[in-house]
C-alpha cells in the first residue's frame, strides 16, 4: 500500500462524515450465475462489499455513484438505497485494529481514531452488466473481483447480512420493477432474459407463463435478429423499449411471477 496515500487520508479526515458510511452492493450477472462485486482490505482474510466513507461536499447517494464509478470504471449506474446497518458491535473485527493498518501501511493511528466508532452504514445495490466492467481496486485494498452470491468468501464485520437483504430488496424489486434491464447485454433471447430471473429469484418460473408476461408490459421488443447458436434453431433477439422501462422503474408493472 501507498505510505502517503494512507497517511494523506488519516490527515484529511476532517473531510469526511465520521459516523456514517455507504455500502454499495454491486451485482453483476455472468454465465447464469448472479455475482457480487467484493474487496478484500490489505492483511485480511476477510472481503467487504465496495464501500467507502462519505465526503462531506457530497450527497449520501453521490457518495455510492462515487464508489460504484471508481470500482467499475462506469457512470449512470442504477442505484437504489434499500436499508441502513447500524449497532455499536458492528465494526469490531479481529482483522480491523489499530496494530494492523500500522503493518499494512507504516503509518500509526490511535486505537481511539475516528474509524472504529459506531458506524452506520447506508446500504445501496446496484446494477451493472457484467461485461462492460473494469474492476479497480484502491490503494488500500489487496483485491477486487466477483464472487458468486451462493459462494461468498469469510466476510468482514455485518457484510454478509448486507448481501443477503440486497438480495432480498433486488428481489422484490425485480417482481415489480423492469430492472433486469440492467444486467442484460443490449439485445438477449427470451430464454436469457428468463435463465436471469430465475437465477435472481431462486425458483423456476414456467416459461409460457413469464413469456406472457412480460410480453404483455411492453418493456421488451422482438428485433428482425437472430442468435446463431450452433446445432440449435436460431432465436430471436429482443431489446429493451427504453420508454417503456423508463416508465416502469416510476409506476411499476406486473411483473409478479
Amino acid at each position: 500500500m501507498d505510505t502517503n496515500a494512507a497517511e494523506d487520508f488519516f490527515k484529511n479526515s476532517s473531510n469526511f462524515l465520521l459516523n456514517v458510511a455507504v455500502d454499495n452492493v454491486i451485482f453483476g450477472y455472468h454465465e447464469k450465475e448472479l455475482k457480487v462485486l467484493l474487496q478484500q482490505p490489505f492483511a485480511l482474510d476477510k472481503w467487504t462489499v465496495t464501500g467507502g466513507y462519505i465526503q462531506k461536499t457530497e450527497s449520501i447517494a453521490e457518495a455510492a455513484a462515487r464508489v460504484a464509478h471508481m470500482r467499475t470504471g462506469l457512470t449512470g449506474l442504477f442505484l437504489e438505497q434499500f436499508q441502513s446497518f447500524g449497532n455499536p458491535q458492528r465494526v469490531k473485527d479481529n482483522g480491523f485494529t489499530a496494530k494492523h493498518i500500522a503493518e499494512v501501511t507504516g503509518y500509526d493511528i490511535p486505537e481511539n481514531s475516528w474509524i472504529f466508532d459506531y458506524f452506520v452504514s447506508v446500504a445501496f445495490y446496484t446494477l451493472t452488466e457484467f461485461s462492460k466492467v473494469k474492476i479497480t481496486k484502491s490503494e488500500f485494498e489487496a483485491d477486487c473481483q466477483w464472487w458468486p452470491v451462493s459462494e461468498l468468501p469469510p466476510m468482514m464485520f455485518d457484510h454478509e447480512l448486507i448481501i443477503k437483504e440486497a438480495l432480498k430488496a433486488l428481489r422484490l424489486h425485480i417482481a415489480h420493477y423492469p430492472i433486469g434491464y440492467e444486467l442484460l447485454e443490449e439485445k438477449f433471447t427470451l430464454p436469457e432474459i428468463h435463465n436471469l430471473y430465475e437465477t435472481i429469484l431462486a425458483k423456476p418460473l414456467d416459461d409460457r407463463n413469464f413469456t406472457k408476461k412480460l410480453l404483455a408490459t411492453g418493456i421488451i421488443t422482438k428485433l428482425n435478429e437472430k442468435r446463431q447458436i450452433s446445432g440449435h434453431r436460431p432465436p430471436f433477439l429482443y431489446k429493451f423499449n427504453r420508454e417503456k422501462y423508463e416508465e416502469g422503474l416510476l409506476t411499476g408493472v406486473e411483473l409478479v411471477f
